[in-house]
């Protein structure tokens, strides 16, 4: 794994993240507040649990945090709430990135996960935010479709058409 491409994930992240969230602005907030069947239920707990996971993930590079779920639904009274902390998490993980070497990026990081000593790969950890996030968007695109706002396709090609003309 190389620089580029762990910028040109985060950069479809971002995008994909984007997307979602434009979509969820056309919903009432009741809509978007309300439960469902997936494994962290409705719409706004599913897009806090993707949040949460860039930001927690973030602080495991940086040794500044050793829990998640610190970032909860309940948290975000609506989408532009939501929105605004993305933003501050997006940025903060570009400063991030953009400090980062390709040296950086095969060393292994260390941290703590309930009680047992994990040792990892950077690149791996943040592919895995990528992954993680793509996971819960796939949920997040049939809320919203089933909510009559589907985002479309939210695939990695999409993105470079767009991105690349």
């Amino acid at each position: 794994m190389n620089l580029a491409a762990i910028r040109d994930m985060y950069e479809y992240n971002y995008w994909a993240n984007k997307l979602l969230l434009s979509k969820a602005e056309a919903l009432s907030a009741e809509q978007f507040a309300q439960p469902a069947p997936f494994s962290w239920g409705g719409l706004r707990s599913t897009l806090a649990h993707i949040l949460d996971g860039e930001h927690g993930w973030r602080g495991v590079y940086l040794h500044q945090v050793s829990k998640f779920d610190v970032l909860v639904g309940e948290q975000f009274p609506d989408v532009a709430a939501m929105r605004a902390r993305w933003e501050q998490d997006e940025a903060e993980m570009w400063a991030y990135i953009n400090t980062l070497s390709e040296a950086d990026l095969a060393a292994t990081i260390t941290f703590d996960d309930e009680g047992w000593t994990v040792k990892r790969t950077l690149w791996h950890c943040l592919w895995h935010v990528v992954n993680h996030g793509m996971q819960h968007r796939s949920e997040c695109a049939v809320m919203l479709t089933n909510f009559g706002h589907s985002p479309g396709n939210i695939d990695l090609t999409l993105f470079l058409y767009q991105r690349d003309g």
